[in-house]
């Protein structure tokens, strides 16, 4: 097997290290898809599935939500007892829950399988890990930036294809190609990737990860469930209470604990606290992005504003952006090698406000929404691939995995963030059109200005940032084991493949 992609006289590890990068960034593609792979779908699960609407709107929630608390758990899990053995878990898990979704119609099996789908959400950070640990030096930013966009590349890549599937083949049909690209993942995993043997000491802090699951799960639930419940209602207002306690508790012993599940001393330094600050900011402008331009698209002519666009064409008005963030993590790696991944996060923050600028002035065309969104997403693209390059500076070698699941989470909580305020202003920003309630064409013009806003507030956390020193691949800051590194040296392992 490995013969066959030998080249002559090349050593058979070195042909597969040249293939460690496309198979990670190739699984956080696929774990990427899953986050908007239902979204077509959602107006017709009531019918299909004899639920609610509001049950139906738990296929995303339920993802969102496992997503968050898995993705800092798994890795540290993975910093502890390995990368690869978790990332392979990981991989399992998403197979089986896509399953789950194929063999039924059922709404709590789909949400339980959606469930699964939405664990998986820790094979990026976890890969941005292995290629920390395993990468030669020269070949670890680009990596990065590769496989950091794959968020980004696969949730632009799956409401086309998502809605091509619901328009044309038995809705099932999406879940078991999920399952079979999960399948093959882990196979592929398990012949290309090795495991790291870089590991951080201690024991698994189990009352940590169940502190840091009810926080997250409690507020995660307000925001996403606040607009339906009410901002002011009980259920809310319990629940965005109950999670300060439970962040208070949590926090304080996190900070006694020998082996805590995140290092909230680590997690506390400006240039890590910053980082995540602006990785909230920069989700949420992301994501605004991709739930708006298929709406409005879509929204009939009768409207004034709407192109009367089928759910394929608005899908696929998001897959130039898709192809453009893949084009450009090898030029946004090079900006953070040139000129410091602060300096790369700065200029993305920048694109994506002039990005949503253009989107501002250029709502009533389609190829200049396409060409709007496409600039949101070259921005994000750079923005993804300077994100993780700057954790790596602040944290121990040993910390990578939590350290990047953490920044994944916090776009994560963005994502929720806006997308809490995207259906709260399209639901009352409205008027009346063709017999219909609709959104005015202000309601995403507002839109546009508060997810330019957010990608402002991420310039700002930016500009905050310790300065990058030109130079300095390993700058030491005295924390951690031995200090911080950028890049960590290629393991031996690495070296006798590389």
């Amino acid at each position: 097997m490995t013969s066959a992609i030998s080249a002559p006289g090349t050593p058979p590890g070195r042909a597969r290290s040249r293939l460690v990068v496309p198979v990670l960034a190739f699984c956080g593609v696929v774990v990427a898809v899953m986050q908007t792979l239902v979204v077509p779908l959602l107006p017709h699960v009531p019918e299909l599935t004899g639920s609610s609407a509001g049950a139906a709107g738990w296929l995303v929630t339920v993802t969102l939500l496992t997503g968050a608390v898995f993705t800092p758990v798994l890795g540290r899990v993975g910093d502890m007892y390995g990368k690869r053995r978790v990332l392979l878990a990981s991989l399992g898990v998403l197979t089986l829950g896509s399953v789950l979704c194929a063999v039924s119609s059922d709404i709590g099996v789909l949400i339980a399988g959606r469930a699964l789908q939405g664990a998986a959400l820790a094979v990026i950070p976890l890969g941005i890990s292995i290629i920390r640990d395993e990468l030669p030096a020269e070949r670890v930013l680009p990596s990065i930036a590769l496989m950091s966009s794959t968020l980004g590349i696969g949730a632009a890549i799956g409401l086309p294809v998502a809605a091509v599937v619901t328009e044309n083949f038995d809705w099932h049909t999406m879940f078991w190609a999920s399952a079979a690209l999960g399948l093959l993942d882990v196979l592929l995993v398990l012949w290309i990737v090795p495991e790291s043997p870089v590991r951080s000491k201690g024991r698994f802090d189990v009352l940590g990860t169940l502190g840091l699951a009810g926080l997250l799960v409690g507020v995660l639930l307000a925001i996403t469930q606040g607009s339906g419940w009410g901002w002011t209602s009980g259920p809310t207002l319990g629940l965005l209470g109950g999670s300060v306690a439970v962040g208070l508790l949590w926090g304080r012993y996190e900070l006694r604990t020998r082996s805590p599940i995140m290092d909230l001393r680590v997690s506390a330094r400006p240039a890590v606290l910053l980082t995540n600050i602006a990785a909230l900011f920069i989700g949420f402008s992301f994501y605004a992005n991709s739930l708006v331009t298929a709406q409005l698209v879509q929204e009939p002519t009768s409207t004034g504003y709407g192109l009367g666009a089928s759910i394929v064409v608005s899908g696929l008005c998001l897959l130039p952006g898709g192809l453009a963030m893949v084009a450009l993590s090898p030029l946004s790696a090079r900006i953070s090698a040139t000129y410091g991944p602060r300096t790369a996060l700065a200029v993305a923050a920048v694109i994506m406000t002039l990005g949503y600028l253009v989107r501002f002035f250029t709502s009533h065309s389609l190829w200049l929404i396409v060409a709007g969104a496409t600039v949101v997403a070259c921005g994000t693209a750079i923005a993804y691939s300077a994100l993780p390059a700057l954790v790596m500076r602040a944290v121990p070698v040993s910390e990578t995995g939590s350290a990047n699941g953490l920044n994944t989470l916090m776009r994560s909580v963005g994502q929720a963030c806006c997308s809490a305020v995207v259906t709260a202003v399209l639901a009352r920003v409205t008027f009346v059109a063709d017999g219909r309630t609709a959104p005015t064409l202000h309601a995403y013009l507002l839109i546009f200005l508060i997810a330019a806003g957010a990608a402002l507030a991420a310039l700002v956390a930016t500009l905050l940032l310790p300065s990058d020193r030109p130079g300095r691949d390993t700058p030491h800051d005295g924390g951690g084991e031995g200090g911080t590194v950028a890049v960590s040296p290629p393991t031996s392992a690495a070296r006798g493949n590389a």
